[in-house]
């Protein structure tokens, strides 16, 4: 049975700090010195009397949960560790996690059955971005009449939304895709979309970091438009809106919360940067494919997309995020590590040796953006632990072996301790397969979400132990 959530921690002492000016608004994290007397601890003291599962749904440092995704399966030789429990060795190709190996576990045993054929034939890709988060079946269609299932970010949105200026958020590496047939009769919208708010509509992920920004800090409802063409126009950061607001509250922090602050607001203000960077090298460039405020370059394309979602994290502006690095099928190509293939066609590797070593030198790259986001998310400072501490976020691919097309025993990464209800540093092997939706079952609990199913689950599964 799931835990019973403690009581909410007041509203009115939430993160629900902003500044203000000139019609922006600006989210900002949890400062103890704005906390009465006696009441965080007092707080913390009744989230742990009610066990660490109460605690990630409640508390001053509530749950966030992320979700990111790579398509196409991986190099299993040298993705997955050797040995068991916490006497494992890291892989090759998750060396980069290696500095992390105490704050994550890795899974092996989890499967999406609905993600199979099942009588459908052809279109795996689409099926695997369908199925990821739902656990559901996708129609098969190239129309309008798609279906497939409520996934589990919005499982828990729905929850929380009240609690957040932003229910959820939804990010991708790619343009996204809602109509269109792309994968053998399937519509493009399966495999171009992880969250999906009901069984017919999915939630379009954003590439643009400008749009994300301006949608997570860029201003009140009031102004939004004169103030974001005034900072555009004149490449103004938005923390320069808000200096009489930023002033006030300096002078009301204590020494630690003040420099929580600085640091977040240089974190702001980089961010900022970057993507004013990457508009002027459009700018410069009018023929260039790429929207204004996409960068150029994946890598950095992936890293401020991760910094946007560290930045609503700590601001507890939502609950829950989903990140697509690529879209299932992707035939992205990598000069970057001398690969000049699409990744989609060298995953159909037929065993060839040059070939997997060219896929798992992609899936090496894509762990080292996790291990970055893993690494700033363990950088910031809550209370006595870090963010990380307080989150959970899951990695991995519907895709086992992109030759095999394969959905069982799914390579999965799970970062953060919720709180203390995870249980991490360890190679946790299950003793049998396991719908993924089981572990999605229990992260719905940890939010105070929960529900008698989601897609083919078949109960929860503890990762407390």
């Amino acid at each position: 049975m799931p835990t019973k959530p403690a009581q909410p921690f007041p509203a009115s002492l939430h993160r629900r700090t902003f500044l203000r000016g000139m019609g922006a608004m600006v989210a900002l994290p949890f400062f103890e010195s704005l906390m009465p007397a006696g009441t965080l601890r007092a707080a913390e003291r009744a989230a742990a009397a009610a066990g660490p599962a109460a605690a990630a749904a409640s508390g001053p440092y509530p749950l966030r949960t992320a979700f990111v995704y790579v398509p196409n399966g991986v190099d299993n030789a040298n993705w997955w560790p050797t040995g068991e429990g916490a006497n494992y060795t890291m892989g090759r190709t998750l060396a980069s996690l290696e500095p992390y190996k105490g704050d994550m576990q890795i899974i092996s045993g989890l499967d999406h059955y609905k993600a199979n054929a099942n009588g459908d034939g052809g279109g795996d890709h689409a099926r695997a971005g369908a199925t990821f988060l739902t656990g559901c079946q996708a129609y098969k269609t190239g129309g309008r009449d798609i279906h497939v299932g409520i996934s589990v970010d919005q499982m828990i949105a729905n929850k929380s939304a009240q609690n957040y200026r932003l229910p959820s958020l939804e990010l991708s590496c790619d343009a996204a895709k809602l109509t269109g047939v792309c994968d053998t009769g399937y519509s493009c919208a399966y495999q171009y979309n992880l969250s999906w708010r009901s069984a017919t509509q999915p939630n379009p992920a954003e590439r643009n970091p400008r749009l994300v920004f301006e949608r997570m800090f860029g201003a009140a409802a009031d102004g939004m438009d004169l103030s974001k063409e005034r900072r555009l126009v004149e490449r103004t950061s938005i923390l320069d809106f808000v200096q009489a607001d930023a002033r006030q509250l300096q002078s009301r922090l204590g020494r630690s919360d003040q420099q929580k602050l600085d640091e977040y607001f240089s974190a702001l203000r980089e961010i900022e940067r970057r993507i004013t960077s990457f508009e002027a090298i459009a700018a410069a460039n009018p023929d260039m494919p790429a929207p204004t405020g996409v960068p150029p370059d994946y890598d950095q394309h992936m890293k401020i997309m991760m910094d946007l979602v560290v930045l609503a994290f700590q601001t507890n502006s939502t609950p829950v995020a989903t990140l697509m690095l690529a879209s299932e099928s992707s035939g992205r190509t990598f000069a970057n590590l001398g690969i000049s293939d699409g990744h989609h066609s060298i995953s159909h590797h037929m065993g060839n040796r040059d070939k997997l070593a060219q896929i798992q030198k992609i899936d090496e790259f894509y762990a080292q953006q996790f291990a970055y986001l893993v690494g700033k998310m363990k950088s910031v400072k809550e209370g006595d632990g870090t963010l990380l501490d307080h989150c959970l976020v899951q990695y991995g691919s519907c895709i086992r072996d992109g030759n095999k097309h394969d959905h069982t025993d799914l390579p999965i990464v799970l970062a953060g301790r919720a709180g203390g209800a995870v249980k991490t540093g360890r190679f946790n092997v299950l003793e049998q397969s396991v719908p993924m939706t089981n572990l999605y079952m229990m992260m719905m609990d940890l939010h105070g979400a929960s529900a008698e199913r989601l897609g083919d689950s078949t109960g929860r599964l503890s990762l407390a132990s």
